[in-house]
């Protein structure tokens, strides 16, 4: 499912115009970001959690030429699902 495609749907279940289903789910969106930025995890009932993981610097290799080279440290975002949206996968 595309951001339009979820942005269409969204109208269509609420009622609204596709522009307030935009601008709610750009909301949405951001906020998530935003907490992430500040090192927040965002907890979403019956969906599952996102939070940030520190990745280590390492060696890694060019797949072009095979030259090693060096990755820097980085951030990086994890999703756990919840045990409800788990629940609903597996039925």
């Amino acid at each position: 499912m595309t951001k339009a495609e979820m942005i269409e749907k969204a109208a269509k279940d609420s009622g609204m115009t596709k522009a307030a289903a935009a601008k709610a789910i750009d909301s949405v969106f951001s906020q998530i970001a935003a907490n992430l930025k500040k090192g927040k995890s965002v907890m979403l009932s019956g969906f599952g959690t996102f939070r940030i993981t520190k990745r280590k610097a390492r060696n890694g290799r060019n797949p072009r030429n095979g030259a090693a080279i060096k990755i820097a440290a980085s951030k990086t975002v994890k999703f756990s699902a919840s045990g409800l949206l788990k629940k609903t996968l597996n039925k």
